[in-house]
């Protein structure tokens, strides 16, 4: 028999966040999130709480604790989709259909108590945090912005009724060895002059933040507006991700390009991968994992693309391949061997296109499950 528990001690707190590790434990591929970050979502300050509601659940048979879920209700996205759902996150289990069964079963009562009409997911507070169900790529190691799974995951949650609403696809590029094609650079260049803009001269992070941070949040939220599960950045969140952001972003791997005024017209933004530093530490940022972040931020051989944008108003004007141009010189400079592209919904051709004129791989697939709930 399974037992289900609404968390709401430390040691339950404690148990949800550690259930991946066990789980997970000597798996290759799978990456853990940073642990404090975890445990942050218990705080009732945690930024995302002015704008949603959550749940945690923990299951256990015979003591020992064998799956895990949460119910989110994001109301800032149902208002602005138009929508009535709410979402699931964070499940993980043993490989058993009664355990995922019956951490559905909490969730769903939650959701339906919240009078919501559907249940989507997996999703998290915002497109920040990691979604997607890894149904393709299980062989691949995961970047640290995503969630690694069991293959079987999605057949427990298919036979749990529910099916699929949307895919997203991720490339892994490889960086050229020879020269970009000065085509391209040609075309980019040619493209920039047309519409007078150019590429900030960004000295450091600081200097991004002092000079960019507003602008680049604000075009940010423009860019995804219409992505979907989006929601507006509140003033908390921007002063969370800025300070998490610090521990990572090098400035020789962000991209903006302005226009005469210094007004932000486009932005990429990659990391160094991460992945690898956090394995051995179970996403603890131990004295051995803060020294293995720094060694993969100064020498990284494989960078993650967080984000490529434009605003509405040069999109369709090759901005973008600028962009990827651009990344591209700077990977080959400082020995970047490949990248991993962020999540791409399965019908957004235009960034698609961005990477055709390179050697890539469509190597992981995800997506997102829904189900309509019964009044």
């Amino acid at each position: 028999m399974v037992e289900i528990r609404k968390v709401s001690t430390k040691k339950e707190r404690k148990e949800f966040v550690e259930f991946p590790l066990k789980l997970y434990k000597n798996n290759p591929y799978f990456v853990p999130p940073l642990y404090s970050d975890e445990m942050n979502i218990f705080k009732p300050d945690y930024m995302y709480y002015d704008q949603a509601e959550a749940v945690y659940f923990n299951a256990y048979r015979e003591g020992k604790m064998v799956g895990r879920i949460s119910g989110i209700l994001q109301v800032a996205a149902n208002r602005k989709w138009n929508q009535n759902r709410a979402r699931f996150t964070r499940f993980d289990a043993i490989d058993d259909q009664e355990v995922a069964n019956a951490l559905f079963n909490a969730v769903e009562d939650w959701a339906k108590s919240k009078q919501a009409d559907e249940l989507v997911g997996p999703l998290g507070f915002s497109d920040l945090e990691r979604e997607g169900l890894l149904i393709q790529g299980f062989d691949w190691l995961n970047t640290f912005e995503e969630q690694y799974n069991y293959d079987y995951y999605q057949r427990l949650i298919e036979n749990c009724g529910f099916d699929k609403d949307v895919d997203w696809i991720e490339l892994n590029v490889k960086i050229p060895v020879n020269d970009f094609d000065e085509r391209i650079e040609r075309i980019s260049g040619e493209m920039m002059a047309k519409h007078k803009v150019h590429f900030a001269d960004i000295k450091s992070t600081r200097d991004l933040l002092k000079r960019y941070e507003n602008k680049v949040f604000k075009l940010w939220d423009e860019t995804y507006d219409r992505i979907y599960g989006t929601v507006p950045f509140t003033d908390k969140v921007k002063k969370a991700m800025v300070e998490q952001f610090k521990l990572v972003i090098d400035s020789r791997f962000i991209a903006l390009i302005v226009d005469e005024n210094d007004e932000l017209v486009a932005l990429g933004l990659c990391f160094p991968s991460l992945s690898k530093a956090v394995q051995k530490s179970g996403g603890r940022l131990t004295l051995g994992c803060l020294i293995r972040m720094l060694r993969a931020i100064r020498k990284p051989k494989t960078v993650d693309m967080a984000i490529i944008g434009v605003a509405n108003k040069y999109k369709n004007t090759g901005i973008a391949l600028a962009l990827v141009a651009e990344f591209c010189k700077r990977a080959k400079l400082f020995g970047v061997e490949s990248a991993e592209t962020n999540l791409m919904l399965e019908h957004n051709c235009p960034i698609q296109n961005l990477w055709k004129h390179f050697e890539t791989v469509q190597h992981k697939r995800r997506r997102c499950f829904i189900k309509k709930l019964d009044k």
